[in-house]
C-alpha cells in the first residue's frame, strides 16, 4: 500500500486543509503483508473521523492500512474539525466541501474509481453521522455506507443540552427535526430501491446505543434495510478497530463479487 499525506487548498473553505489517502499497491516481496490491486481504477472508501479527531486518527488508532491491503481498496480520510460535517452556522462550509468539492479534488489528484458501485463511506461517532447523511442525501454516489457508534439522532433534545460546546456552532439554534440534517427524517424519506446498502454497528455499553434503535425505527417506516452489528463494547478504539474490519468484509466490492461468480 502507498500512503499519501496531502495538503490541499479548498475554494469552498477558503483555506488549506489536509487529508490522508491510502492507495492500493500490488506487492509480493513485503514481509508480513501482500498488497492486492485489481485491474483498473480501485474502489474507494471515504473514512470519516469523530469529534475530537482529525484526518490522521484512523491511521494512528487502527491498522486500517493493513486491513485495506487485503481488499485492494483506496481509503480517503478528510479533515473536518468539529463541524459535525455541516455547513456550520458559525464556521466553515464543511458539508459542501465533503459532498461536492472533495470528490472532485480526489478524482483530480488520485487514480481511483468515480463509479457509484465502487464508492463507499464509513465513519465513527460524529463520522458515523456524516457517513449516513452522505449516503441518504446522495444515494446516487454511494453503493454502501457504514456507521460505527454513530450519533444518529442529533434532533434529540438531550444532545443540544449536553453538547452545547459544539452543537450551536455546527447546527445553530434552529430546529433539527424534520430538516435535511436530521438522519431520522432522511431515513423515513429514503427510497429503498435506490438507497445504498447500509450498516450500523454499536457497542451495547455505548451511550449512543439508544440512537441506533431510533434510526432503525425510522428506516423501517420507509422499508429501508439496514444491516446491524450490536454486541458488547464501549465508545473506544478497540471496538472500532474490530468493526472496521467487519465493514471492509461487508462492502460489496465489485472485483471481489465478480471473482466469486466466476
Amino acid at each position: 500500500m502507498a500512503l499519501a499525506q496531502t495538503h490541499i487548498f479548498s475554494d469552498v473553505l477558503g483555506m488549506s486543509t489536509s487529508l490522508h489517502v491510502i492507495l492500493p499497491q500490488a506487492t509480493t516481496a513485503q514481509i508480513g503483508m501482500v498488497g492486492e490491486r485489481a485491474a483498473g481504477d480501485p474502489p474507494v472508501l471515504y473514512l470519516l473521523h469523530g469529534l475530537s479527531d482529525d484526518d490522521s486518527i484512523w491511521l494512528r488508532r487502527t491498522s486500517i492500512e493493513r486491513y485495506a491491503a487485503d481488499y485492494g481498496i483506496a481509503v480517503v480520510m478528510p479533515r473536518v474539525e468539529r463541524s459535525f460535517y455541516q455547513d456550520m452556522a458559525h464556521g466553515e462550509k464543511y458539508w459542501t466541501y465533503l459532498s461536492q468539492e472533495l470528490p472532485a479534488i480526489v478524482a483530480q489528484l488520485f487514480r481511483v474509481s468515480i463509479r457509484r458501485e465502487d464508492t463507499f463511506v464509513a465513519g465513527l461517532s460524529m463520522g458515523g453521522y456524516g457517513a449516513m447523511r452522505l449516503a441518504l442525501a446522495q444515494p446516487e454516489r454511494f453503493a454502501a455506507a457504514a456507521s460505527l457508534s454513530g450519533a444518529l439522532d442529533m434532533a434529540h433534545p438531550r444532545v443540544r443540552a449536553d453538547r452545547a460546546d459544539f452543537f450551536d456552532n455546527a447546527f445553530g439554534d434552529g430546529e433539527i427535526s424534520g430538516t435535511e440534517v436530521d438522519l431520522l427524517t432522511l431515513a423515513r424519506q429514503a427510497d429503498p430501491a435506490t438507497a445504498p446498502a447500509l450498516m450500523i454497528a454499536c457497542g451495547t455499553e455505548d451511550d449512543l446505543y439508544p440512537m441506533q434503535g431510533e434510526f432503525l425505527n425510522a428506516a423501517a417506516e420507509s422499508g429501508l434495510a439496514v444491516a446491524t452489528s450490536f454486541g458488547p463494547g464501549e465508545h473506544e478504539w478497540g471496538y472500532w478497530d474490530e468493526r472496521i474490519q467487519e465493514v471492509l468484509a461487508w462492502l460489496p466490492l465489485r472485483h471481489r463479487l465478480e471473482g466469486a461468480g466466476s
